[in-house]
């Protein structure tokens, strides 16, 4: 059963939903400190809170969001034993997908509906950064965002219209331990390349044109080699350029990759063809056709 569904006539129920982020359109050091932009993707977290008891299976993250919620707004805390989460999600865990930000995103949301409050964008994302590392997928415009403190957020005009073909790595990795690493030399050397890129990831937006954002995703991912190298990059560059993509983007803390095109235009069918005579498909064994979205919370 879907959240929200079956639901008792005048019960109190709040269902939000977040999408995922296939990696990043651009991660890395720009002024000033590491930030990020989010490439929001259909698939979704959806989150139904709900008066009972917590189910055994919650998330933690989910947990801790509507302890933070209640002290936020200085409920007493024991109302959280009385509050039940059900998180349904689409988005594979630990492959630098934005799992955990749609989950405890979508569950602030849908807590805050259900407390009868609202919260606007910037006090979620402060919230989120609270409990862990977030994504910009809580902005419903793509942001240039401190994905550690929430101290920048700038917004970008609407997005160009492109498509992705994400590929699924097995490869886990949990972001907490990739900003664990040491990696401070790394990010400085790539400043100038991720200054360019940001400019660029604006100029896309002004101008509607997705081969701007291929170029500055692109730019992004072959900085991020120096920090979290994906396998055989290269030959994903190599198909890029052969089949005329807009780009390719990465995961910058996880092992999924999204090359950039759009489905009307790029046979879709060739682009798998090409991964598997590359022996792409080694390290990325799963493919996804996925549109990219506008990101931000709704309520459902």
């Amino acid at each position: 059963m879907r959240p929200g569904e079956g639901k008792r006539k005048g019960e109190n129920v709040a269902v939000a939903q977040c999408p995922a982020s296939c990696g990043e359109l651009i991660q890395g050091w720009i002024l000033g400190s590491e930030k990020l932009v989010s490439c929001p993707v259909e698939w979704y977290s959806t989150v139904e809170v709900t008066s009972g008891s917590p189910l055994t299976d919650e998330r933690p993250l989910s947990r801790a969001m509507v302890e933070r919620l209640l002290l936020h707004w200085q409920y007493p805390a024991h109302m959280s034993q009385d509050i039940r989460i059900d998180v349904q999600s689409t988005i594979p865990v630990a492959k630098g997908m934005a799992s955990s930000t749609a989950d405890i995103a979508a569950t602030a949301i849908a807590t805050a509906q259900y407390l009868g409050h609202q919260l606007d964008e910037s006090t979620l994302a402060q919230l989120c950064v609270s409990l862990e590392p977030t994504d910009s997928t809580v902005f419903r415009q793509l942001t240039l965002f401190d994905h550690n403190d929430a101290s920048t957020q700038i917004a970008c005009e609407a997005q160009p219209q492109l498509d992705l073909l994400v590929l699924e790595s097995p490869e886990t990795l949990l972001t907490a331990d990739y900003h664990r690493t040491p990696r401070q030399s790394g990010l400085l050397a790539g400043a100038p390349a991720l200054k360019r890129a940001w400019e660029k990831v604006q100029e896309a937006c002004i101008s509607q044109n997705p081969y701007r954002m291929g170029e500055a995703a692109t730019l992004s991912a072959i900085a991020s080699q120096l920090l979290l190298p994906k396998p055989d990059f290269d030959s994903l560059l190599a198909l890029v350029e052969e089949c005329d993509l807009y780009g390719v983007n990465v995961a910058h803390s996880g092992s999924v990759v999204g090359l950039m095109l759009d489905r009307k235009r790029h046979d879709v069918d060739y682009i798998k063809w090409m991964l598997t005579q590359k022996k792409l498909t080694l390290h990325w064994p799963e493919q996804h056709l996925l549109r990219m979205v506008t990101g931000g919370v709704e309520l459902q």
